[in-house]
């Protein structure tokens, strides 16, 4: 029993972490602002994870609300696809350090959980 219980342990330990794809070619500050994003209207909920965001390079103002306009949607959403940001979604109090802006989208909806524009307003 102790022979099997080394084995495992050399086995673990030697064991190598490979990067996470999601964050491939990310800084560690972008990496940790999307962990730590909170939503602007529900601070005690996160805006979820990169999986939820898609990059909105674009905006207009349409009235008083910013339309976050797709610029990647990873397949999911059309480039180009127009989505009306509350703006109590709008993150303005966490800079945005990745280049790109982000809204983030309730799964298969235009349900905005929260939106950082590339600017950072």
């Amino acid at each position: 029993m102790v022979r099997i219980s080394l084995v495992l342990v050399l086995l673990v330990s030697t064991a190598h972490a490979r990067p996470d794809p999601q964050w491939a070619g990310s800084s560690y500050e972008s990496q940790q602002w999307f962990q730590d994003l909170m939503r602007p209207d529900d601070p005690l909920h996160s805006c979820c994870g990169a999986a939820d965001a898609f990059q909105a390079d674009d905006y207009e103002t349409e009235g008083v609300n910013y339309v976050a306009i797709i610029t990647e949607g990873r397949g999911i959403w059309p480039n180009g696809t127009r989505i009306v940001v509350p703006n109590a979604k709008i993150n303005t109090e966490k800079p945005n350090p990745t280049g790109h802006g982000y809204i983030f989208l309730k799964s298969g909806t235009k349900e905005v959980w929260c939106y950082s524009p590339p600017s950072g307003l």
